[in-house]
């Protein structure tokens, strides 16, 4: 029976966008995508509302008019990134295709497509938060760095208040500090945490969840590779030559909004490949990530001096 390539793209879309929620350290980060208004293409709509303060109440005149205001603020997603595979028909026949393709477009996710977009979200957080003036470089060591975090974990809070839930992100190397440091106590618990349809045992720091992202993924600043100049022909993300270490990033759960959508993919038969008799596989990803200006006084990122 031939394979109907359509149907498949479409079941192929909807299982990678699952998976990439999944495997992305910063999945969490797309819950807030309910936020977002997406049409397709790379433009979104986030609401920004605003109100008044109090105002004294009249006995003789009742109520004093308050004032809201809400707009739609357009957003780019910046990152249009893709790449073509194919499959030569000799090696794989009609039959294998489907499970061979699967295993092929998984696997460059995996290793390719998620870290991308988890550094290309911690970088652009750095760099939010460095412009806002939300950020401290620090040589970290185990003596300084629970009071440093808590440090940063107060900051925060004394924007949010205590009752907000914080998300701390970090490397490992950098747990291993605060959990070496002699003041650590009982500090150091385990919690729920949801990611996705997937729910899971995370530590976490003063009731605040831990995630944990490879140190590759956690540096303030990326050259995007084209995948085509020379040089650059592995494509993805390489760290820059000035980037710094991120040491952790603290944000409240509902601060970053995160889209990452699969918004081409396409499978051509040999028979309709022109280039070569062979299985073409073209992958197409947009993604992003915001946060909206009157909230970027919530966030806090700790970098290398």
């Amino acid at each position: 029976m031939a394979i109907n390539t359509l149907e498949y793209s479409k079941l192929m879309m909807q299982q990678l966008d699952q998976h990439a929620v999944q495997g992305l350290t910063s999945g969490w980060m797309e819950a807030n995508a309910g936020q977002v208004i997406y049409n397709g293409g790379d433009e979104v709509k986030i609401p920004t509302m605003s109100t008044v303060g109090l105002a004294n109440y009249d006995r003789d005149n009742g109520f004093v008019q308050g004032g809201v205001t809400l707009k739609f603020d357009t957003y780019k997603m910046t990152q249009d990134r893709g790449r073509t595979f194919q499959l030569d028909a000799m090696d794989v026949d009609e039959t294998g295709f489907v499970a061979t393709s699967a295993n092929l477009i998984k696997l460059f996710q995996t290793e390719q497509v998620i870290p991308e977009i988890d550094a290309y979200r911690y970088s652009k957080i750095a760099a939010i938060a460095k412009a806002a003036g939300q950020a401290e470089a620090i040589a970290l060591t185990a003596d300084n760095a629970l009071d440093k975090i808590r440090e940063h974990i107060r900051a925060v809070q004394d924007v949010v208040g205590d009752n907000v839930p914080l998300i701390l992100t970090m490397s490992t190397k950098t747990r291993a500090l605060i959990e070496n440091s002699s003041k650590i106590g009982k500090s150091i618990n385990v919690a729920d945490f949801k990611q996705g349809n997937m729910s899971f045992k995370v530590k976490s720091l003063d009731q605040s969840p831990i995630r944990i992202a490879p140190s590759a993924r956690l540096k303030t600043l990326y050259d995007v590779q084209d995948g085509k100049t020379n040089g650059q022909e592995a494509g993805g993300l390489k760290a820059a030559a000035e980037a710094k270490d991120i040491n952790w990033i603290i944000t409240p759960a509902n601060v970053p909004i995160a889209i990452n959508k699969t918004d081409k993919l396409r499978v051509f038969t040999p028979d309709v490949n022109q280039k070569a008799d062979a299985w073409k596989i073209d992958f197409r990803k947009y993604h992003d990530l915001w946060i909206k200006k009157q909230k970027e006084n919530q966030i806090f990122v700790c970098t290398t001096a």
